[in-house]
């Protein structure tokens, strides 16, 4: 039974760090047109079992992208420089439209495999009471 619940663990924590990832993004997409916002990025980190591989991720520190800011021209803006100029951020709808899909399903692939580990164990313990 205990790789059954090994099997949770590591479905869980990948529902979890995605989850997490998805709101990353989705603040990300909320503030595309704040003016100075950086986009924020996480890489994912494993981890470690107790005694062994594990294979359980989780979500890295949150950074700031550091590219650069892009140069808006609007001479009415209150943040306009002399030229007319303000820095707006660096999100990327595309980008980030396509990173909430990945999450997505890759939530959902987690989802799977927690539900069929949760299948086989019932399955075994039905065999187990006959």
């Amino acid at each position: 039974m205990s790789d059954f619940t090994g099997s949770f663990a590591i479905a869980a924590s990948g529902m979890e760090a995605q989850a997490m990832r998805l709101r990353l993004v989705s603040e990300n997409i909320a503030n595309a047109d704040t003016p100075g916002y950086h986009r924020k990025i996480s890489a994912f980190e494993q981890v470690a079992a107790d005694g062994g591989d594990g294979g359980a991720v989780r979500l890295g520190p949150v950074d700031l992208d550091r590219r650069d800011l892009t140069r808006v021209l609007d001479p009415g803006h209150p943040l306009a420089d002399q030229n007319g100029y303000y820095d707006g951020s660096n999100v990327d709808l595309v980008v980030e439209i396509a990173d909430a899909r990945e999450a997505q399903r890759s939530y959902e692939a987690n989802l799977r495999m927690f539900d069929q580990t949760r299948q086989m164990a019932q399955s075994l313990l039905e065999l187990l009471r006959r």
